[in-house]
């Protein structure tokens, strides 16, 4: 077995992390929500900032793609202990999250199109 190279098992578990921090928000809101029950009860549910998620889904991009030109350059380097697996999982990693950014700013600026079409 190579050291340092991400086991499949560590990506999955990295994957599922990230789902659920991106799914916690919501359901943790709904839940808030659920367990107040009663208008007036006091508590509020707290809405996240589109804008704020949106430039943290960019920065962490941002900083796979970082990561993966690091490594990329190390492993041209002959750097130890950074092996070709590891750079590809990590060009292949900042490759997908920006495929996957690029298609969430496609579908709002349709649904902004949209909006804009519509009548008044």
């Amino acid at each position: 077995m190579i050291s340092g190279r991400p086991d499949i098992n560590q990506v999955l578990s990295q994957m599922r992390e990230m789902r659920s921090q991106v799914q916690a928000p919501s359901s943790a809101a709904s839940n808030i929500a659920k367990a107040g029950g009663e208008e007036g009860s006091g508590q509020t549910v707290e809405r996240a900032d589109f804008a704020e998620m949106l430039k943290n889904a960019v920065d962490n991009v941002n900083a796979l793609q970082k990561e993966s030109t690091q490594l990329a350059q190390s492993y041209e380097r002959g750097d130890e202990g950074v092996d070709l697996p590891q750079v590809m999982i990590g060009l292949q990693k900042s490759s997908v999250s920006f495929e996957a950014m690029t298609q969430v700013r496609n579908k709002l600026v349709d649904a902004y199109e949209k909006i804009m079409n519509m009548p008044i």
